[in-house]
């Protein structure tokens, strides 16, 4: 097998950790401790076997010995249980008034979520119309998805211990009914995993019992204090100058993101295959050759870094406890989801010694203390070419900063002028005003007043200003 080995950034994995360490020969993921679908679910039936004896054990133990100091402080008569029909009773009708509240929509995600849930249910129909045992696929769905209703109060691993139940039950149905046509059978389990959990979505989905979002608000903390790294730093085989890389990064983040939007399973895997791909086309794009698997986790890890995605644990939890396990323990959909899980698992324990860096200068860039990133120096002629791409980025802003002194010295050379022709203009009116002044007199004796020339008036000052200014600056100062 292929080994996966990047010694300079400190990643390492080799294919066969992506398996399942009971050699099954299925994808494993990190949420069941490496093991795949079928073996969790064997070790957790057993687990889980076991703690229901050892919780019998105790009950019946604290039981007796509280009816033991019950007696010996009471030695009268007991008060009589109440009867278990009269229990259950109870407890069905606080369940049902509490699924009640529960179940009303009554925020636009819930409308919207119901609306989607109405649609894949027409659709689910309108695929079982042709299909022989059609009716019996539907009514058994339609009733699994209305008794989940009634398990709310199940923690989330329990309900999917129902889900995978149910899946494993209706594929063997299926198997009987499609005899040797398995690719038939699987895109029936397509739409049924389809039409349960647009249904189930909204009571499954990162619910309140989990810590689920603590995990998505710690991981996007993480990756906010990752900004600082580089491609370089990760050893990321992806020149993003080169146009068709930069848009095939773009649409692999974008598909990242959008696995949020996603209410099933399927479409949520969808979104992280179409990411992989294109993390593969740009990966061919720069090395102008077929792109190997060597060089696809740093390139996902960057991706991941780079994107952020929303609500990236619990969109990671959903798909492990409620997609269809087949989809994820073989094919490709199966090996990307394992690989965006070994990707997170690396950012959340990435250190110093990761990035080939000191833990002292890991920790300034963490605290945000370092102001530029420290570049680990590549050999060969990497080391030439970065060198001579910083020299380059260095007389760009020399260049720049000479070019903004200089406009900087002509604008207050410019200011200046201003200055001066302003009060030069200021004193040439005043002077103008002194020299004819706007008093009026009366006409000498003998002297006819229309011989007399009058003083200038406010409009003749104007002129006289007019007449005073230099002839470029006229039309500028007095247009209009």
């Amino acid at each position: 097998m292929t080994s996966q080995r990047f010694e300079r950034s400190g990643i390492h994995l080799d294919q066969s950790e992506l398996l399942c360490p009971k050699g099954c020969g299925f994808y494993g993921n990190g949420a069941w401790r490496g093991l795949c679908s079928k073996c969790w679910r064997e070790e957790n039936q057993r687990d889980r076997q076991t703690q229901i004896q050892e919780d019998w054990a105790l009950a019946e133990r604290l039981q007796k010995e509280e009816e033991a100091a019950y007696a010996s402080v009471h030695q009268k008569v007991r008060p009589q249980p109440m009867p278990v029909g009269k229990l259950e009773e109870r407890k069905t009708k606080e369940k049902s008034s509490h699924i009640s509240v529960e179940s009303s929509p009554s925020s636009s995600g819930s409308r919207h979520v119901a609306g989607d849930a109405d649609r894949a249910a027409q659709e689910f129909i309108d695929f079982l119309k042709p299909l022989k045992p059609g009716r019996e696929i539907f009514k058994q769905c339609r009733a699994f998805t209305e008794s989940m209703v009634y398990k709310r109060e199940l923690g989330v691993e329990e309900l999917s211990e129902c889900v995978q139940d149910f899946y494993q039950k209706l594929s063997e149905y299926l198997h009987t009914q499609f005899k040797g046509s398995s690719d038939h059978v699987e895109s029936v389990m397509d739409e049924v995993e389809k039409y349960m959990m647009s249904r189930l979505y909204e009571g499954v989905f990162c619910p309140e019992s989990t810590d689920d979002e603590d995990k998505d608000l710690a991981i996007q903390k993480r990756i906010r204090a990752l900004h600082w790294v580089t491609i370089e730093m990760l050893c990321v085989p992806v020149d993003e100058e080169i146009p068709e890389v930069s848009d095939s990064v773009v649409k692999a983040i974008t598909d990242v993101i959008e696995m949020d939007s996603k209410l099933v399973p399927k479409h949520k895997l969808a979104c992280i295959t179409r990411c992989s791909k294109h993390i593969f086309t740009a990966i061919k794009a720069t090395k102008q050759e077929p792109a190997s698997a060597d060089d696809f986790l740093p390139t996902l890890i960057y991706i991941v870094l780079k994107a952020n995605p929303p609500r990236l644990q619990s969109n990671i939890q959903y798909v492990t406890r409620f997609c269809n396990p087949s989809r994820i323990m073989t094919g490709e959909d199966g090996y990307y989801f394992t690989n965006l899980c070994c990707a997170v698992a690396f950012i959340e324990k990435l250190d110093g010694q990761s990035l080939n860096m000191s833990s002292e200068d890991f920790e300034l860039h963490m605290s945000g203390q370092a102001s530029s990133p420290v570049r680990p120096l590549a050999s060969g002629g990497a080391s030439a070419a970065t060198l001579q791409q910083v020299q380059s980025g260095l007389d760009l802003l020399t260049g720049l900063g000479v070019r903004q002194e200089q406009v900087m010295k002509e604008s207050r050379r410019l200011e200046s002028d201003l200055i001066d022709w302003s009060e030069g203009v200021e004193h040439k009116v005043q002077d103008a005003l002194e020299m004819f002044p706007p008093e009026t007199r009366g006409p000498p004796l003998g002297v006819p007043a229309a011989a007399v020339p009058s003083a200038p008036s406010a409009i003749d000052a104007d002129n006289v200003e007019n007449d005073l200014l230099p002839p470029p600056l006229q039309p500028q100062l007095f247009a209009g």
